[in-house]
């Protein structure tokens, strides 16, 4: 069921049941971090493996301490410029939070996502909500409810309908080690605007066997059709001319008798807009039934850095 009615999310939820929550981000698959039951459905429905840690969502900065300790000035400085918002800190973890959402290690990952119909959801939560992307590990992430509703259909009890997401990707993860920041995953916040925050910060965004926080593993995001990245498209188009081709470019049109279709993220080049729209272009043409995807790598710096680590991902084979 696909509803914007908040009171049957709350019932679902206190009964240990998982909902589809909206986020600016991307739509989350969502259950009762204290509750064993509704955490370990969120592996078994996703397929996810449990060695990769859950992300907490919580909706007041107040609460923080109910979930971590010992947090570092430049955690509290980024968490009050970014939340709510696409920011996830990884902290040092309160005892109360279960092993299994942080995979056994004595960190968690917390945000307070901005999207007001999840913040009022949350409001009237007594816990937090384990929420991670709601798709099949590994796949393409959702951005609209009926994309989630492809995925898992009657399957999942509940659907709450936030619309689209607006920044498209997910959050931008930051753990702390000797209180160096360190970015574990790139996303909808840039490295530029968070190094205008607390200066330089150090990248480490892929770790297959023991990842500090979710969204690490090198191949994820990625479609069902066989996907390409390349910084030289009309060269990969008359490789793969014959085939069934899509592509997805960042801010031209490529009209070619080669390409049936043609997905512009952002026609006038602006990089939160590639971003928001990245997902849906993927997913329009996963549907499609093309024999090849091929995806135009963007400029690698702002926004564009992110989304080029989630297309690396995409296409890893």
């Amino acid at each position: 069921m696909i509803s914007n009615e908040i009171s049957t999310a709350i019932q679902l939820l206190k009964e240990e049941q998982l909902v589809a929550i909206p986020t600016e981000t991307v739509y989350g698959l969502a259950g009762n971090i204290y509750s064993e039951k509704a955490v370990n459905a969120i592996f078994e429905l996703k397929k996810r493996p449990h060695f990769n840690p859950l992300i907490a969502h919580f909706h007041h900065i107040n609460q923080l301490d109910n979930l971590a300790k010992e947090i570092p000035d430049n955690a509290y400085k980024l968490a009050a410029k970014f939340w709510p918002g696409s920011l996830t800190l990884v902290l040092k973890k309160q005892n109360s939070i279960p092993d299994l959402i942080t995979a056994g290690k004595n960190t968690v990952a917390v945000r307070i996502p901005n999207h007001p119909l999840t913040l009022k959801l949350l409001e009237n939560l007594d816990f937090p909500l384990a929420a991670p992307s709601a798709n099949p590990f590994g796949s393409i992430s959702p951005t609209h409810p009926q994309h989630v509703h492809d995925y898992f259909g009657d399957q999942l009890p509940y659907i709450l309908d936030g619309g689209a997401c607006t920044n498209g990707i997910e959050s931008t993860i930051i753990g702390f080690e000797n209180n160096t920041p360190i970015i574990y995953r790139l996303g909808a916040l840039s490295v530029e605007e968070i190094e205008n925050e607390i200066g330089a910060v150090r990248i480490m965004n892929h770790n297959e066997n023991n990842p500090n926080a979710p969204g690490m593993l090198s191949k994820h995001y990625a479609p069902k059709t066989r996907t390409i990245l390349t910084d030289q498209m009309e060269l990969a188009i008359l490789e793969h001319q014959g085939k069934k081709i899509g592509i997805i470019t960042f801010n031209q049109f490529i009209n070619s008798p080669h390409v049936i279709h043609c997905e512009t993220l952002s026609k006038i080049g602006d990089f939160k807009e590639a971003t928001s729209n990245l997902y849906s272009a993927m997913h329009r043409l996963d549907r499609m039934n093309l024999e090849v995807i091929i995806i135009e790598k963007l400029p690698n710096y702002n926004l564009g850095k992110s989304i080029n680590d989630r297309l690396e991902r995409a296409s890893k084979r």
